[in-house]
């Protein structure tokens, strides 16, 4: 079982402090944050540096999650359009960059955590929408994993586990109500898979229904499941030899389409 709170930022701490708060009411579990070093642009502090750095030494996992979570480039066509501006609402910053591109963020946020002292192990990109160019950029970093929707993959070989991820939308009072339904079927149906992960967003902590939800969902998993960090996953993988769990990306870079229980609709 992997817990894992996205959008990790100096702008969102108070939200993100409210998750790992409810967290901690179901049990304590290590965690991996995505820290967006440049979140919307806006520059880091030495207090998150130093709050992610408590973090850090209590065992949870700092993973790379973009470097400003923005999208600024042109959209293709209208179908790309729509998954660009619409459901990811302008954040998935690597849906559409050419490999130079994604080299220099990907690069600008490797730099970044090294500068801080934390070791990098993954990168998770905003909506997990990352172009061919992207998966390029990413043969040639020494990163050990990255995540798609459904999937944990193995860098560079691009070796993956399925790994469908519980993902909650707070947006509506009916996308609310909708991820409800939509993650407690994804539970069941996900019961006998190694891997389960639960994506949390700093806003999933200020809706009681939607905060009683992943708590129960989390508290039953804890149940049969060990919690563990996605490098700690990766690294189990890696060393596995049931090949029934495993496939590659290579040939299907952008398998993973929005759907509503996913971050771009949030």
């Amino acid at each position: 079982m992997a817990v894992v709170l996205h959008d990790v930022a100096p702008t969102t701490l108070g939200a993100c402090e409210r998750v790992l708060a409810a967290i901690e009411e179901v049990g304590h579990v290590p965690l991996t944050l995505l820290v967006v070093p440049r979140y919307h642009l806006a520059p880091t502090t030495g207090a998150f540096v130093q709050w992610l750095g408590e973090r850090y030494a209590r065992g949870d996992e700092l993973a790379l999650h973009g470097y400003t979570h923005q999208d600024d480039g042109e959209p293709r066509n209208v179908v790309d359009h729509l998954k660009r501006r619409h459901y990811t609402r302008g954040e998935g910053e690597f849906a559409g960059l050419s490999m130079t591109e994604a080299m220099r963020r990907l690069t600008a946020g490797t730099r970044w955590f090294a500068r801080q002292g934390f070791v990098l192990r993954g990168f998770v990109a905003p909506a997990w929408l990352m172009s061919e160019g992207t998966w390029e950029a990413l043969r040639w970093l020494d990163l050990s994993y990255t995540c798609t929707l459904r999937r944990i993959v193995l860098l560079p070989d691009r070796r993956a586990m399925v790994s469908q991820s519980l993902v909650y939308s707070t947006s509506s009072g009916w996308r609310r109500q909708a991820s409800l339904v939509w993650n407690a079927a994804v539970a069941t149906l996900e019961r006998r898979n190694p891997v389960l992960r639960l994506e949390l967003h700093p806003s999933d902590a200020d809706h009681a229904g939607v905060r009683r939800s992943w708590q129960r969902l989390l508290e039953a998993q804890l149940g049969h499941r060990k919690p563990s960090t996605l490098a700690d996953i990766a690294d189990r993988f890696r060393i596995s030899t049931d090949w029934d769990l495993m496939g590659s990306v290579e040939s299907e870079p952008g398998e993973d389409e929005p759907e509503v229980g996913r971050e771009a609709t949030r």
